[in-house]
C-alpha cells in the first residue's frame, strides 16, 4: 500500500505541473522553461541533501546507474517531447507518450524477472488503453502525415519506461530515493543547459519574472514527483508502480476543468475515465 500511495502522489504533481506548464507557456517558450524547471528541481535536491543524506554512506556502484538515468529523464525525455510536440502536436505526442509503462513492465519481466499476474496484466492493458484513449488525437489531429517524427514521442516513452526499470535496478542497490533524484537531475541539468546553449548561445533562459516562477513550480512539482515515483519503485514492483504513475492525465483533466476551464466534458471523456480507473482497480487486486 506504501507504493501505491507513493505512485498516485506522484501521478498528482507530474498533472499538476502540466497545468502549471501551461500557464508558464504564456510568458515563456519551451525550451527557457525547460532550463528554469530542471534546474529548480536539482536546486531543491541539493539543498535536501546535507539533512537528507548527511550521515549515508554513499554506494559508489549505484552513481553510473542514477547518471545513466539522469541523461535520459528527465533531460532527454523533456527534449525529445519539445521536438515532438513541435512536430506533430501536442495531442498525438500525449497519446504516443504515455505508452511508457508498456516498455517499463516488459523490461521489468524481461530483466528484473519480475511476476506479471493475469489480474496484472489485464489491468496494464486498460489502463493504457484509457490513458491512451484520454490523450489520442481527434480527427482533425489524425489527419497530420504521419511520418518518423512518430519516432519522437515513442523513444521518449521507451526512455521513460527504460529509466523506471533501471532505477529500480539502482535502487536494489542503494535503496536511497533522494540520492538517486539528487545524482538524475544533476545530471540532467547539464543536458538541458547545453541544449539551450547550442540553441540560444546562453545558458540562463531568459523569463519574466512571472514566468520564472511559473516553471520554477514546475520544477518543484516535478522534481517531488520524480522522488515520490523513486520511493514507490524502491518499495514495489515496476509493474504495479509504472501504470499507477501514468494516470497522471487524470490529474491535468481535472485540474484543466478546475483551474482553465480549457476541457469539455464528453462520452469519450468519460470512457477514458473509466477505463483507466478500472484498470488501476485491477493493477491493485492483482
Amino acid at each position: 500500500m506504501t507504493s501505491i500511495a507513493l505512485a498516485f502522489g506522484a501521478a498528482f504533481l507530474f498533472g499538476l505541473a502540466l497545468v502549471l506548464t501551461q500557464l508558464g507557456l504564456r510568458d515563456v517558450p519551451a525550451l527557457s522553461g525547460a532550463a528554469i524547471s530542471i534546474p529548480s528541481s536539482t536546486l531543491l535536491f541539493v539543498c535536501a541533501a546535507p539533512f537528507a543524506l548527511g550521515d549515508a554512506t554513499v554506494v559508489w556502484g549505484t552513481v553510473p546507474i542514477f547518471a545513466a538515468v539522469g541523461l535520459m529523464f528527465p533531460g532527454t525525455v523533456t527534449l525529445l517531447t519539445f521536438a515532438a510536440n513541435h512536430a506533430l502536436g501536442p495531442v498525438m505526442t500525449g497519446a504516443l507518450g504515455n505508452l511508457a509503462p508498456l516498455f517499463a513492465v516488459a523490461l521489468a519481466v524481461a530483466l528484473l524477472g519480475e511476476p506479471l499476474h493475469v489480474l496484472q496484466l489485464a489491468g496494464l492493458v486498460v489502463t493504457v488503453a484509457g490513458i491512451v484513449l484520454l490523450t489520442a488525437p481527434r480527427r482533425a489531429d489524425a489527419r497530420r502525415r504521419l511520418s518518423w517524427y512518430l519516432l519522437l514521442p515513442l523513444a521518449a516513452a521507451a526512455l521513460r519506461g527504460i529509466t523506471q526499470a533501471t532505477i529500480k535496478l539502482g535502487l536494489e542497490i542503494w535503496p536511497s530515493p533522494l540520492a538517486a533524484a539528487l545524482i538524475g537531475y544533476i545530471v540532467s541539468t547539464i543536458v538541458v543547459l547545453t541544449a539551450v546553449r547550442l540553441r540560444t548561445g546562453r545558458f540562463m533562459a531568459d523569463a519574466p519574472p512571472r514566468g520564472l516562477l511559473w516553471f520554477a513550480g514546475v520544477g518543484w512539482c516535478n522534481g517531488i514527483a520524480a522522488l515520490l515515483m523513486y520511493a514507490a519503485l524502491s518499495t514495489g514492483p515496476v509493474t504495479l508502480v509504472s501504470p499507477l504513475v501514468a494516470t497522471y492525465p487524470l490529474v491535468t483533466v481535472g485540474l484543466s476543468l478546475l483551474m482553465l476551464h480549457k476541457i469539455e466534458v464528453s462520452l469519450r471523456l468519460a470512457l477514458a475515465v473509466a477505463l483507466t480507473v478500472a484498470g488501476v482497480a485491477l493493477l491493485i487486486a492483482g
